[in-house]
């Protein structure tokens, strides 16, 4: 083994601090960096738990913070908050299946979609699409036909006249053949109101 003179042994611990600091700065900026994933990862794992929360939760979420439809004393007074969208929607019963609806006072009719119709049990397959109606798409061929009961719960009717449209519809239309059941249609305050 050489000997070591006083240069070698201060050059020696002059790289021993150089590698020392290098260490010290590494450990200090993987610990920051540590720090930091361990933080991010935190955020995620909360984002993740509260999206999985709200997920779950989503049901009572939006009948609180939607404004849902009423009816009062026995279908006598029905109250139908207005969308986002601006329209009116209304869960009707079709032969006793809940059925969302557009409230459409333009609307000559009921007119269902096919796969509300399937649903209530309407057999969409054996039906005779003979007639036509105009909407804001054009022409649509229809076919009429009646249900055991149809309306807003408390305000049903038996045997209801009801079309199908045998084209493609976002929504079923609840038009003036039920509203006119009603004595009294009126628009206030962001809700429509109807009236026995």
């Amino acid at each position: 083994m050489p000997d070591m003179t006083g240069d070698d042994i201060a050059n020696l611990f002059y790289l021993g601090l150089l590698a020392a600091a290098l260490l010290v700065a590494f450990v200090a900026s993987a610990r920051a960096g540590m720090n930091r994933i361990l933080q991010q990862m935190t955020v995620w794992a909360l984002i993740f738990v509260g999206v999985i929360a709200a997920y779950g939760m989503w049901e009572d979420i939006r009948s609180t913070v939607l404004p849902q439809q009423s009816v009062m004393l026995d279908g006598a007074r029905i109250e139908l908050p207005r969308a986002r969208d601006g329209h009116y929607y209304a869960v009707a019963n079709i032969n006793g299946t809940p059925t969302r609806f557009v409230v459409d006072t333009g609307a000559t009719g009921v007119v269902l979609t096919k796969s509300a119709a399937r649903k209530a049990g309407i057999d969409v397959d054996t039906l005779a699409y003979l007639n036509q109606a105009q909407t804001a798409n054009g022409t649509v061929n229809i076919a009429r036909t009646r249900v055991r009961s149809f309306g807003l719960p408390g305000a049903e009717i038996e045997n209801f006249r009801v079309m199908v449209n045998e084209g493609e519809m976002r929504e079923s239309l609840m038009g003036m053949s039920y509203l006119q059941t009603f004595s009294k249609i009126e628009i206030a305050g962001g809700q429509l109101v109807l009236l026995r």
